[in-house]
């Protein structure tokens, strides 16, 4: 076995007796306190003993297991895996941030304040609406903060009746779970032939359900890459309703600088700052979804709140009678906030405007390159993204699954497959502004080699990775029974 590929877990490396550490002389040894019995551990901590040297191999190598932007391409659709600049993490990483605590005076931190207030304004000027919360910390939880704005804002005006939310059969699946939380009931609306919202459906729901209409939850571009081109007409029959009309930020990056949400006619929206902003994504976070309202909605936003008063940055937390309150602790994920903040100058006012035309041009470059290969299910312009439904050939039996597979061989990650699930073989592309033609060429090439592989040695494809350090897992037995802890794995041995 190849350690270096393969590695062993680092209690295997372990040996009785080894140290890679040295601590001070214990100051207290001499003095005896006893712990309570309910503070103390039943059986002794399985801990390795390993020196520092055999540490550091080991985790070294198992970094070189991992992908990432960094690493090569990425082209998670929907998910907007973008290049982190290192100018980003840079500034974060400057003691004047890096140093601060939550709790100081506002006095003695001006500077992080004012980043704050302006990350603020920035975005409401790039989004069309009149002020943002940053305290949101993910995606979803910035959704969930914008749907108690929304629930908040009937109740103040006597519309408790309003608990049914509109949403798409295309929408991301926090949508719906985001409105559930939120004590709030979902209606779907059905998709058309050309994979956008069914207006005759909407129009039947909204006739139907009107008078208990909270809002309607939009993402776009939707899930299919496709831009909402019946917006004017469904913002109008929401509002008539009495509802409100929600923004899913998801997929902003390709609508970044070319539209805004806000002069579409939407109320609320969320932002993902860790897709549009290019700040670090995966692995469960750090995230960051600030919450905009339209003017009107304001008094609805949680608090702290980050102000400019008597010629100073101030956090306020009372005087907001209608405020939702805290929503997390402090104020959301502050370095991820300067990474966007400082993506946003970097590009300044006329090239932030390129991000979505770069976005949308690799991605129906790649959709007109291989529609040849894998099947298109609905033809026309996409934006940041498209969805495939598996390989044009379906004799072969190779799956979705499959090329995903396969592509690691290649040093690809795998797109997003099986979602969205209006199809049965989804597999959705997303390859952001900024990859070089080079790249995107590599990945085309690769992606129409598999298509030939699956024709001519389909056992191949079927039986792919042969090149990553373990082969083909079994995803289903890895979820119902998972094995985390040495532990567990002795045990079970």
């Amino acid at each position: 076995m190849n350690n270096k590929l393969y590695g062993n877990l680092i209690f295997e490396l372990s040996k009785p007796g080894r140290k890679g550490y040295s601590l001070p002389q214990n100051p207290y040894q001499h003095t005896t306190a006893e712990l309570p019995a309910t503070c103390c551990r039943k059986q002794e901590a399985q801990l390795p003993e390993c020196d520092e040297m055999t540490v550091v191999r080991h985790y070294t190598n198992l970094s070189h297991n991992n992908f990432g932007v960094n690493d090569g391409f990425y082209p998670l659709g929907s998910c907007t895996m973008k290049y982190n600049p290192v100018i980003n993490e840079e500034i974060a990483a400057m003691k004047t941030f890096a140093g601060l605590h939550p709790l100081q005076p506002a006095e003695t931190c001006q500077h992080a304040l004012e980043l704050y207030f302006r990350l603020q304004e920035s975005l409401a000027e790039l989004t069309g609406l009149s002020e943002f919360t940053l305290n949101p910390c993910a995606g979803a939880h910035g959704e969930l903060t914008g749907l108690m704005v929304i629930r908040a804002y009937h109740e103040s005006r006597g519309d408790r009746q309003r608990t049914k939310v509109l949403i798409p059969d295309s929408a991301h699946g926090t949508n719906p779970a985001s409105a559930a939380v939120c004590g709030l009931e979902i209606l779907e609306v059905k998709s058309d032939a050309h994979g956008q919202v069914d207006l005759e459906d909407l129009k039947r729901i909204v006739s139907e359900e009107g008078p208990a209409i909270a809002a309607m939850m939009m993402t776009n571009p939707n899930t299919l890459g496709l831009f909402e081109t019946h917006i004017p007409e469904i913002t109008q029959l929401v509002h008539e309703a009495g509802g409100l009309m929600y923004y899913d930020g998801a997929n902003l990056n390709p609508m970044l600088g070319a539209c805004r949400p806000g002069d579409m006619g939407f109320d609320v929206m969320h932002i993902n700052l860790h897709k549009t902003f290019s700040t670090p994504h995966g692995g469960g976070g750090p995230g960051s979804g600030p919450v905009g309202v339209r003017a009107g909605l304001e008094p609805f936003l949680p608090t702290p709140r980050v102000v400019f008063r008597n010629d100073m940055f101030q956090v306020e937390t009372g005087d907001y009678e209608q405020t939702l309150g805290s929503i997390g602790a402090f104020f959301g994920n502050f370095a991820v906030m300067i990474k966007a903040y400082v993506y946003i100058l970097s590009l300044g006012r006329e090239h932030v405007k390129m991000v979505g035309p770069l976005a949308a041009l690799n991605a129906n470059y790649i959709k007109e390159s291989l529609k040849d290969v894998y099947e298109l299910p609905i033809e026309g312009l996409c934006k940041h993204e498209f969805v495939f439904d598996g390989l044009k050939d379906k004799s072969t039996g190779v799956t979705t699954m499959d090329v995903a597979k396969r592509l690691l061989d290649y040093g690809y990650h795998a797109p997003t497959i099986y979602f969205p699930l209006l199809f049965h073989e989804s597999l959705m592309i997303e390859p952001t502004e900024n990859e070089s033609k080079d790249t995107i060429d590599g990945f085309i090439q690769v992606m129409r080699q598999i298509a030939e592989e699956a024709k001519t040695d389909p056992e191949l494809v079927k039986s792919a990775p042969h090149t990553t350090p373990i082969g083909r897992v079994d995803d289903v037995l890895a979820v119902k029974h998972p094995v985390v802890t040495f532990r567990q794995l002795k045990n079970e041995q």
